[in-house]
């Protein structure tokens, strides 16, 4: 566990700047995730790690994310650590996934194996083409309910879901964030509503604008979430303000994806 906190920790220093900074909103969104991904319960590691995802593609966030791939026990939380590499679309992914191929839970393998051939990697085709020739499993001899709803995340995205992917475009070194979308999709007792957010999250519009702010403090944990990746995604570091009050949030789904939210648009006001 000593060994596998120490992995996490890295992931989490890892990300935002390398020199320390005075602004403690960004140090403490830096440790509610932290908190996140050494929680003792997987489905708050879940909602860490994808919510990482929110932030960029930054090389070494990327392979310190491998330590958690190695070290948890958990199928559900190493599908959503491939889930999150296949989001940043970086080469520094490849070797991670590469190892992942070999992992002890068929599903993870193949979850690694459909994130390099999306990122056209031979390793991909030919893992694939063993799963269709029947040489290698896709799924576990005997799955438990625990690891039949990890299956959640080899699911290809929806046709709502790639609507919304397709019409945003991202800035140069910021990623969609798939991977938060898609959690907060999936998520038991998720709201339409959420949906509609998510899908509305590219456009300009003043109404649209202000209803997806509104949303930040609505009563459904669901429709919160998405307002927070769907502002988040805007890449206006100004708006990073709105996301501090929902760091207490209750919801692990909300709480994390705000800390990540600003941490992203930290990053952005302090480029050149």
């Amino acid at each position: 566990m000593f060994i596998q906190r120490l992995g996490i920790l890295a992931v989490v220093s890892a990300i935002g700047f390398a020199q320390q900074t005075a602004d403690t909103n960004t140090n403490r969104a830096k440790e509610i995730l932290l908190a996140g991904v050494a929680d003792k319960n997987p489905d708050t590691r879940i909602q860490a790690v994808l919510s990482v995802s929110l932030i960029d593609d930054d090389e070494e966030v990327i392979s310190r994310l491998g330590p958690i791939l190695d070290q948890d026990k958990d199928v559900q939380v190493r599908l959503a650590v491939v889930s999150c590499l296949g989001d940043f679309k970086h080469q520094t992914a490849i070797p991670i996934l590469d190892k992942a191929l070999k992992d002890e839970a068929p599903e993870v393998g193949f979850a690694a194996a459909k994130v390099l051939f999306a990122l056209k990697q031979p390793a991909g085709k030919q893992a694939l083409s063993s799963v269709l020739s029947g040489e290698e499993k896709a799924s576990s001899d005997f799955l438990t309910s625990h690891k039949r709803s990890a299956l959640r995340m080899l699911q290809t995205p929806s046709k709502l879901f790639m609507t919304a992917a397709s019409a945003t475009v991202p800035m140069a070194g910021v990623g969609l964030a798939v991977a938060s979308s898609q959690g907060i999709l999936l998520e038991p007792g998720a709201s339409p509503r959420a949906s509609a957010v998510l899908l509305l999250e590219s456009e300009k519009d003043p109404a649209t604008v202000q209803a997806i702010q509104t949303a930040l403090s609505d009563k459904d944990w669901s429709v919160r979430a998405a307002a927070v990746h769907a502002t988040a995604l805007r890449n206006d570091p100004v708006l990073k303000e709105e996301f501090v009050p929902l760091f207490d949030d209750k919801k692990d789904a909300v709480r994390f994806r705000a800390a990540a939210g600003y941490v992203r648009l930290a990053l952005l006001s302090n480029q050149p």
